[in-house]
């Protein structure tokens, strides 16, 4: 990915959600003729030159200082997510080193595996940083699908949700889940321009689904490490359960996903249901 072409359209489209009024600004002089704060606006309330500014939207940020690109974070308001998105495109390791820690395969350790099998009443996943599927419990693939019956190279998040049309049924809120993943995407691209892999998903789901486009064209990043999910599933009918994304410090850029319902709850039952009848996930659609 051009990361130079990444960092000019992060901060256009941060700057044009915002409005003079948003920071203080008096809204008067010539009409706009397009959205947000004008360069020499946000230059302004940033304490940089016009000049250096729109150097810097134009993707040359060159060895644009820390204090420089915090002082654009706030005048931008970015959150804490943002502005970290924001100093990997402006201040990115070099191309050779870049490549090098891309091309690194994401391994996962067999104690990884045998945590998430032991944990036989609780649904629990691994995912990579390119949103793979890179392992998965019994309970996992009973509840969201079997991902294990896909060619290794399907076995990812952001391709079955955006191209399984499944995915539409099983999760109640489809577009918020569509959102949380292209955020992850966004972010991980900010880390790692220069991965094959990421480019080539990147690529396809833009070509073969049209919401994702739209939300990939948006910039969005965004974390969310813990939440409510709503489901539809085919069997047990609907559930709303929280779920929680664990980091895995020893393991770089892999998280752990599990789900829970709340003690007495109904989908606490449903859960229970779902797990006692020792689902075959060979023969259940995958609708992660």
């Amino acid at each position: 990915m051009d990361q130079r072409a990444e960092l000019s359209e992060f901060l256009r489209i941060r700057r044009a959600r915002l409005k003079p009024e948003d920071v203080g600004l008096p809204n008067v002089g010539r009409t706009r003729r397009v959205p947000g704060l004008r360069r020499e606006e946000l230059a302004q309330l940033a304490g940089v030159s016009v000049a250096y500014y729109t150097r810097l939207e134009q993707g040359n940020s060159g060895n644009v200082s820390g204090e420089v690109l915090d002082a654009i974070a706030r005048a931008l308001r970015l959150s804490d997510t943002e502005q970290a998105h924001l100093t990997h495109l402006a201040s990115p390791k070099t191309k050779k080193k870049r490549a090098a820690a891309a091309a690194r395969p994401q391994r996962l350790r067999a104690e990884l595996q045998y945590l998430i099998d032991a944990m036989d009443s609780v649904p629990a996943y691994v995912l990579g940083r390119r949103m793979e599927i890179l392992a998965s419990n019994r309970m996992a693939r009973a509840l969201l699908g079997d991902e294990t019956t896909l060619p290794p190279e399907e076995r990812n998040m952001a391709r079955i949700v955006f191209l399984d049309p499944n995915s539409r049924d099983l999760y109640v809120d489809w577009e918020c889940k569509a959102v949380e993943l292209v955020s992850a995407l966004r972010l991980c691209a900010g880390c790692w321009p220069d991965d094959p892999l990421l480019s080539a998903l990147v690529g396809e789901l833009s070509v073969k689904s049209e919401e994702f486009r739209t939300l990939w064209a948006a910039h969005t990043v965004r974390e969310k490490g813990h939440g409510t999910k709503r489901l539809h599933h085919p069997l047990v009918g609907d559930l709303t359960l929280s779920y929680e994304t664990l980091k895995l410090p020893a393991d770089q850029d892999m998280s752990l996903i599990t789900f829970h319902a709340a003690p007495g709850s109904a989908s606490e039952e449903s859960m229970r249901l779902l797990g006692s009848w020792g689902l075959d996930t060979d023969t259940r659609p995958v609708n992660r």
